[in-house]
């Protein structure tokens, strides 16, 4: 089904996918699902790249994809950019849509949230922004790191280059403190009341699912290049964060799960195998059976 929601803080209406549990007989939890860096508007999506919503058919959750925010990375920007627009989109998870959802869907106020890419990074702020709003998280493939040279170059290469827009109006300057003060490495302490958290990555390496023609590879042999080159140098980035954010982590003593594999490009079949991998640890958190 799908529900239409206001935004008051950014004065717009933004669908929201829902896929009912499968026993909707009593209240039941609710895992917002995040699409990557196209916000759900392209053709990028869970929906459309997995399995994952026929997978999630038989699991007592409501499944929340919202559409909307692409090259946003889902959070509060400072101005309001010439092309990508108003985005408050911290706000609108964490303040607007849960009581809304929670009406409307009759939850029981139990939340989990997963993303992959952009919204790996997206996953890891809202709950440093809204403690205890979820109790389980899964981040697939994001850079936790955004205000240093490396994970900065990684918001630009989103933003700027793919997206048209202009960072600047999202944290302002490369120094600026706003950058380090939505940086989720910077503040992993603030994960601490996550009780479940779940981090996976690849490598870079081409595997399994990057066979020219595979069901889960970019169509035609530019697509095949593509996810091969480009997908394996931006996984092999994103690899380095996920490892250097294990690394603080382990020194805060914060509790989580790791999913390092050998091989594997920034592409949608591992997404679909670390979704799947992740769900005992987002089940745990939902309070479901795993």
């Amino acid at each position: 089904i799908s529900l239409t929601v206001h935004s008051a803080a950014m004065n717009a209406n933004f669908p929201l996918l829902v896929q009912r549990p499968a026993d909707a007989s009593r209240p039941r939890p609710v895992l917002y699902l995040l699409n990557g860096a196209g916000g759900g508007e392209d053709s990028a999506t869970w929906t459309k790249q997995t399995d994952v919503l026929l997978w999630l058919s038989d699991k007592n959750v409501n499944v929340v994809m919202p559409v909307g925010g692409s090259w946003s990375y889902y959070t509060d920007w400072r101005a309001k950019d010439p092309v990508l627009g108003l985005n408050k989109w911290r706000t609108f998870f964490t303040e607007e849509i849960p009581v809304l959802v929670d009406a409307a869907l009759g939850t029981n106020k139990t939340n989990a949230i997963a993303g992959l890419s952009t919204s790996g990074t997206s996953v890891l702020q809202l709950p440093i922004a809204k403690p205890h709003l979820y109790q389980a998280v899964a981040a697939y493939s994001g850079c936790a790191q955004i205000s240093d040279p490396v994970g900065h170059t990684f918001v630009d290469l989103a933003v700027q280059v793919w997206g048209g827009g202009n960072t600047l109006n999202m944290y302002g300057p490369q120094h600026d403190p706003m950058w380090a003060q939505n940086d989720p490495y910077v503040n992993a302490e603030k994960l601490r009341p996550v009780k479940h958290l779940y981090i996976s990555s690849g490598n870079g390496v081409p595997g399994k699912w990057d066979a020219l023609g595979g069901p889960h590879t970019l169509p035609g042999v530019g697509g095949w290049l593509n996810q091969v080159a480009v997908g394996g140098v931006i996984e092999g980035g994103v690899n380095w964060c996920s490892h250097n954010l294990q690394a603080r982590l382990q020194q805060l003593n914060i509790p989580a799960t790791y999913d390092f594999i050998p091989s594997g490009t920034h592409s949608w079949g591992y997404w679909e195998d670390a979704f799947k991998k992740s769900w005992p640890v987002l089940a745990a958190g939902l309070r479901l059976p795993a």
